[in-house]
């Protein structure tokens, strides 16, 4: 066993109040900051995908992940938002004649998992949580994290253990190394936890009764329980959808059988111009093969980013050979066995080895007895994430209130599918806790990276600041007076500044966007800690 070893990093006059500064000590970054004139050092990296923290955002003690906006308290290192699941390691600092010493163990860990709260196996509590997703498994983790110590089921009907979904879509079907593991934690933490995988469908859900039905026959009583089903991929029901050769793309299963099949492809058509479509698009046509995307639409995302960010990426797919037909639709698929070709309704043949259907997805809440659900398939919930007594729901499934306007508000991103974990668990042991996170998910496609904060169904205006030509630009998405989203390419630690005054209820007015351009992070800083 060897003693850690003290290292002499820097004078303490070179560490201003509320600034990040990334030192290397041997072979470890180490992130270091004052707040409130007490110096603390951690991680420099984000346990999420090991990317740098050192352009990140501090605000008080909250530093914000400048790439996929994990947060996390710096005098602690523990994690208090995802994506990431883990806390950044805290190493002791020690101030002496004005010099900054950092005390480090022999092999400094770049992560740490929460500490959880071992079973009590005396304990009469069950909690479920059905679906094995972002929601489920956060909401496992934060119930141990939180002090909860009786028996917790993790219910999926995947046979694998809980993983990194978005990856699927981007660097999992180009064939690059992950730089990160795809599930979302090793095997032995659900162990170590006394977290119960349990691979079951469940086939009714009564809340009046607390029962719940698998599909093998089985029942299950709950004393709570939080659904977090997700969705599933929209079918086209045209003929020849169920050739060989015709694809979704949600479940690890789905991607794996994909790889397989682009293997002896040379061509593929992908139905569909929002993220999975495109991302897929990217992923194929760098593995080398001839992409046609076929949308309904007049220019990719042009629902949820608006025309001009939407042309920005349908020019950087034909840039790199992707073919499209806008404003078009499948009419059938054709072929013997397997798929040779896509017809459109213009009579158009587009001849491909495989076809994969990217038009959305439908909540999973076919299980639900005694329930009433939206049009959309959804359930409502309320500021609580509660859908019943005892009962709550996250992620894709629940139709909640945005904490901004009130309206009740969907949104199928994987970070607010943890969040909802997250603040659904700490409902569920009792301790009230209302949901006011900001909406932000990414995307990457052909080493163009978009970033997307808040949430906007409808707007009257886009207001561009920057240069979209050059990927150098933030869109904000206006309503009235208010800015309700802003999407943006190389903008990382500002749209991160965005995020941290959103949260705060401190969005700028259309009107200051609008007379920009906006320094965010100088705003965030000049609200001062006391307004955090």
């Amino acid at each position: 066993m060897h003693p850690p070893t003290e290292h002499l990093v820097c004078p303490a006059t070179d560490l201003p109040e509320g600034v990040l500064k990334e030192f290397t000590i041997g072979d470890t970054a180490v992130l270091l900051a004052r707040v409130a004139g007490q110096i603390h050092a951690v991680g420099a990296t984000c346990p999420h995908y090991a990317l740098p923290l050192k352009d990140g955002i501090l605000h008080g003690t909250r530093l914000r992940c400048p790439w996929h906006h994990s947060c996390f308290d710096i005098t602690t290192g523990a994690m208090v938002e995802p994506p990431s699941l883990d806390d950044l390691p805290r190493f002791p600092v020690r101030i002496d004649a004005g010099q900054v010493f950092v005390r480090l163990p022999l092999k400094p860990p770049t992560s740490r998992p929460p500490a959880c709260a071992s079973h009590d196996s005396t304990g009469t509590r069950t909690f479920a949580i059905v679906g094995g997703g972002a929601a489920g498994v956060t909401a496992a983790q934060t119930l141990r994290a939180a002090g909860y110590r009786g028996r917790l089921l993790l219910i999926t009907a995947e046979d694998a253990l809980p993983y990194d979904r978005p990856a699927l879509s981007k660097n999992f079907l180009n064939g690059e190394p992950l730089d990160h593991p795809l599930p979302l934690h090793p095997d032995d933490f659900y162990s170590e936890c006394d977290i119960e995988p349990l691979h079951q469908r469940v086939t009714s859900l009564d809340p009046a009764t607390h029962m719940m039905t698998f599909a093998d026959g089985t029942s299950l009583h709950y004393d709570a329980a939080l659904l977090a089903t997700g969705s599933q991929p929209r079918k086209l029901d045209v003929p020849g959808e169920s050739l060989e050769g015709v694809f979704t793309l949600r479940s690890l299963a789905d991607a794996n059988k994909l790889l397989a099949a682009m293997k002896n492809a040379s061509r593929a058509v992908v139905i569909g111009s929002s993220f999975i479509g495109m991302e897929t698009a990217a992923c194929m046509r760098q593995r080398g093969l001839a992409v046609t995307v076929i949308s309904s639409e007049s220019t990719p995302f042009e629902k949820i980013l608006g025309p001009e960010v939407g042309d920005l990426f349908r020019q950087i797919h034909e840039d790199h050979g992707v073919s499209f037909r806008f404003n078009a639709k499948v009419a059938k698929f054709e072929g013997q066995d397997r798929i040779a070709g896509a017809i459109l309704s213009t009579g158009e043949r587009i001849p491909t080895d495989l076809a994969i259907i990217g038009v959305g997805v439908d909540p999973i809440t076919d299980y639900l007895r005694g329930i009433p659900t939206n049009d959309d398939g959804s359930v409502t919930v309320d500021r609580f994430l509660r859908v019943a007594e005892g009962l709550y729901a996250a992620g894709d499934i629940a139709r909640f209130p945005d904490p901004c306007t009130g309206e009740p508000l969907r949104i199928e991103h994987w970070r607010t599918a943890e969040q909802h974990g997250r603040v659904a668990a700490l409902n569920m042991l009792g301790q009230p806790t209302p949901f006011e996170g900001v909406p932000y998910f990414w995307s990457f496609q052909f080493g163009v990276g978009l970033d997307y904060v808040g949430h906007a169904e409808k707007w009257d205006e886009i207001h561009i600041d920057g240069d979209i030509g050059k990927q150098d630009f933030t869109a904000f998405y206006l309503r009235g007076q208010t800015m309700l989203a802003a999407s943006g390419c190389n903008r990382s630690t500002q749209m991160a500044a965005l995020a941290e005054l959103m949260r705060l209820g401190r969005a700028p007015s259309a009107q200051m966007v609008k007379a920009g351009p906006v320094d965010f992070a100088a705003l965030l800083a000049d609200y001062g800690i006391a307004k955090s």
